[in-house]
């Protein structure tokens, strides 16, 4: 059997797994070794005396990949990132940008949900993590929702979809993955996230402002805060506001000339500043314990994601997968254009059974190659490619519309994980309520998705700046 033929066999029985809900990080670590074992093997035309020399190498060649890859320093960002986001919320960050979104939005129709996704989104500016950002403003948005009569389903929706910004708005931690395995430049993706990530918190507030106007009672206004409250409820949450600055010029520099350092170095920068913040606000032993711990647990699972999955890429590499993917793409006589929305398309049907890390992590090997391919290569000029840009800046656009397309996944059934996170923080939400209550949220995505598409330069302009 040809290894391509080997490929293809192992990774229908990868998704199989998946979808019978075994963890991506054990589904493709199981198929990367399987695969290897095969294609080993199938070389010497599968002697039983041979089985155990090619267990043996596909063992040593699975082993040499978790330390090689993970050790790489710009990994080291994920966890400063989630530690960033925990600090913040128990320095009662979060509570503060609530409190001051409320007294500057809350006026509008359905202002405070409004409120809420705005909230969310400065929150995301510190915590790289998408999971952390849902369940912080469970606690805090969804009571404030119901007690002035939201449905509880749809103030579960706003949180949970509103927590997706976090995958966008730098720091996170998904483009820091994305940089690594496509082999970019980490601090121009996270900066281009940025616009991206704004549009699309508007988007959401547009969505809930139509949703107010055209449904009687749907979400009443907040009133009555003069412009004193409105004015002290500012400071509060500028904390935020210094840590992004900070770490935007220790990383980017904006007068000009070399960086001050690197990206890594900017997030651990911001989590020491973070943590001031939080011992000045009087944060106890017990709640820095808390935030530590949460911290490893998320990060661990993303690490071991991570290692099961480039076990399953080096196996990827042996069969030519990726290659023989990108020859087909090519191949075709679609337009570049819609084999593109094709292939986002594809993202959104696989965000219903993987999570989005995972689904990257995956994918990426294979799909990046080919998109790379249909702009005429990943070292090709703007004036010679097919979407109008470099090779660099077409990899930093295609990685912000499958992001958007993580984002996606996150709120869609039956995996979406933060309305899992939701229903968990919320016991009287099942997770049903939750994805009831996301469902107009995918207009919006839907929306965001084909305006970046269409203006590649809402995602571009920033990282060209540098």
């Amino acid at each position: 059997m040809e290894p391509i033929e080997i490929g293809l066999w192992v990774s229908g029985g990868l998704l199989i797994m998946v979808v019978l809900g075994m963890r991506v990080a054990f589904a493709a670590g199981l198929s990367g070794m399987i695969g290897l074992i095969w294609i080993f093997w199938a070389k010497k035309d599968y002697g039983l005396d041979d089985f155990g020399w090619a267990l043996t190498v596909a063992t040593k060649t699975a082993g040499q990949v978790p330390h090689s890859k993970v050790s790489a320093q710009e990994l080291s960002l994920i966890p400063t990132f989630i530690l960033i986001g925990y600090l913040a919320y128990y320095a009662g960050l979060t509570k503060a940008l609530f409190e001051a979104a409320k007294k500057w939005v809350g006026w509008l129709p359905g202002g405070l949900a409004v409120s809420t996704v705005f909230a969310t989104a400065g929150f995301a500016a510190v915590s790289g993590a998408s999971v952390a950002t849902a369940a912080v403003f469970a606690r805090i948005a969804i009571p404030e929702m119901l007690k002035i009569g939201y449905d509880k389903r749809f103030a579960a929706g706003v949180v949970a979809a509103g927590g997706t910004l976090a995958s966008l708005i730098p720091p996170s931690a998904i483009l820091v993955i994305y940089a690594i395995i496509v082999e970019q430049d980490v601090g121009k993706l996270l900066l281009a996230g940025f616009i991206p990530g704004v549009v699309s918190a508007l988007i959401y507030g547009a969505l809930i402002v139509g949703l107010a106007l055209t449904i009687k009672g749907f979400g009443p206004p907040v009133r009555g805060f003069t412009w004193g409250e409105r004015l002290r409820a500012l400071p509060p949450a500028l904390p935020i506001v210094f840590v992004v600055v900070a770490i935007i010029f220790f990383v980017y520099n904006p007068f000009g000339g070399d960086a001050w350092g690197t990206p890594t170095e900017g997030g651990a920068i911001g989590a020491f500043v973070v943590f001031l913040v939080a011992v000045y606000r009087g944060m106890r032993w017990t709640q820095l314990r808390d935030a530590l711990m949460e911290t490893a647990k998320l990060a661990v699972m993303i690490f071991t994601i991570i290692w099961g999955v480039l076990v399953y890429v080096r196996f990827l590499g042996f069969a030519d997968l990726p290659g023989a993917f990108s020859d087909w793409i090519t191949s075709l006589t679609m337009s570049p254009m819609l084999i593109l929305i094709c292939i986002l398309l594809a993202y959104a049907v696989l965000g219903m059974f993987m999570d989005a890390i995972g689904m990257l992590l995956l994918t990426l090997p294979v799909v990046y190659p080919a998109v790379m391919a249909l702009n005429g290569g990943e070292f090709v000029s703007a004036a010679d490619s097919t979407f109008g840009m470099s090779g660099p800046m077409c990899a930093i656009w295609f990685g912000i519309l499958v992001v958007k397309m993580a984002e996606f996944c996150l709120i869609t059934p039956p995996i979406g994980l933060n309305c899992f996170v939701v229903a968990g923080v919320r016991p009287d939400l099942s997770v049903q309520d939750v994805f009831k209550g996301v469902t107009p949220f995918f207009i919006a995505d839907a929306v965001t998705i084909a305006v970046l598409v269409a203006m590649p330069q809402i995602v571009l302009w920033l990282p060209s700046q540098i």
